[in-house]
């Protein structure tokens, strides 16, 4: 009598279609490579197809076993590093890419040049199609050199057009159920699916027999990029705040076109030598400064969940997060840290100390709630749920 075995899944072919890739640096661009990368490992043959980040032809780049397809594309004047892809440039590209790597399955990031062109091809060939949305209109708006009146309709042509874009997809996805709200409120279609971007948690944990080096004062550390809608000038300002002989530091990590706006703002409050821009960091060199920190703030009002936050609690770090978007279901007020108003330095400056004056053992408390409060944002479990999206089967 034989025993039949269950035949293992086939390998997909799978081509991420992303506006913003690595090198950038952002939380979509940062899930994009770590997606790629997750279902390389898992045996998939996975192209992912981005912007040029420079003047060039297009080309095609293997790195680390994932097949780049970078397209042409040029500097917007509006944005330190965005690039824009002209439509009656790189259509004709992205039917040859399609063509030659003919997927299964094509998961777009975006819907503007790249994402629209991507998903309208996808859909006229009948190959599988889905796609997670990363944008808000005000990732963009800060860029955006008009007035109040002309940003405003931005805003709801921006919704609109995302719908229309989104609608075409056979699965649409966002990283909260938050954002999946969000989405439905703005008139995309209900039936989004919300699935973590996911996290890693012992990428940032740390390690068997490792000693810290901590430096001899209290840090706040914040990461992501300098842009307006992070809000960073507002943890300089509740720094000021604090008397000095708190001896409390912020550490900034990242780069952005705030840089030189933050410096000046923080040399005008007094509080220079408390202000320390370590600018791009390494994941390692960022893993230690995640371990490092008291305390891990996120003052942006624009997240859809925020990745740099994620990664903080996986190192088991007290956060004070801003009142906004996807980011109170990452405080539980008092447990792993707090919520403060955004736009008020006074407030936000209470919840810093509310965390930095508690004892050893209530911050190291925070610390581990904060921790578990990562189970349910397994990578793992992102990586299952894209993997049976993918095949068409229900999230």
């Amino acid at each position: 009598m034989s025993t039949e075995h269950p035949e293992e899944p086939r390998p997909l072919k799978i081509l991420i279609i992303a506006e913003t890739y690595p090198p950038d640096i952002n939380g979509s661009a940062q899930f994009a490579r770590r997606l790629a990368q997750g279902m390389l490992g898992r045996g998939h043959e996975v192209h992912v197809m981005a912007p040029m980040t420079s003047k060039g032809k297009s080309h095609t780049v293997e790195k680390d076993g994932v097949t780049e397809h970078r397209i042409r594309s040029h500097r917007a004047f509006t944005h330190p590093y965005f690039r824009l892809c002209f439509p009656w440039e790189v259509y004709s590209e992205i039917k040859r890419v399609i063509d030659e790597v003919h997927p299964d399955v094509v998961h777009s990031q975006c819907h503007y040049i790249l994402g629209r062109l991507g998903i309208q091809e996808a859909q006229r060939r009948g190959i599988r199609l889905v796609g997670t949305n990363h944008f808000i209109p005000e990732n963009i708006e800060p860029f955006l050199p008009f007035p109040d009146w002309f940003i405003r309709g931005y805003r709801k042509v921006s919704w609109w057009d995302l719908a229309r874009q989104f609608r075409r997809c056979d699965v649409v996805t966002a990283p909260t159920q938050l954002a999946v709200e969000t989405m439905v409120s703005n008139g995309v279609d209900d039936g989004a699916v919300p699935v973590s971007n996911g996290i890693q948690v012992g990428d940032y944990e740390l390690h068997s027999g490792e000693e810290l080096h901590k430096p001899n004062r209290q840090t706040v550390l914040f990461c992501g990029r300098l842009a307006v809608e992070k809000n960073v000038n507002e943890l300089i300002e509740a720094i000021a705040l604090i008397p000095s002989e708190k001896n409390v530091h912020a550490e900034i990590v990242g780069e952005g076109e705030q840089l030189d706006s933050l410096v000046s703002l923080a040399h005008s409050l007094g509080v220079a030598g408390r202000i320390h821009f370590r600018g791009f960091l390494t994941d390692e060199q960022l893993r230690v400064s995640y371990l490092n920190a008291d305390v891990f703030c996120q003052p942006g009002t624009a997240e859809l969940q925020s990745l740099v936050t994620l990664e903080a609690m996986s190192a088991s770090t007290p956060v004070v997060l801003a009142n906004a978007r996807a980011l109170p279901h990452l405080a539980d007020e008092g447990v792993n840290g707090y919520l403060f108003e955004p736009g008020n330095a006074e407030d936000l400056a209470e919840k810093l100390l509310l965390v930095l004056d508690a004892s050893p053992e209530k911050r190291r408390a925070m610390g581990e709630a904060s921790h578990r409060m990562m189970s349910k944002h397994s990578f793992e479990k992102t990586l299952d749920t894209f993997e049976r999206v993918y095949r068409g089967e229900p999230a």
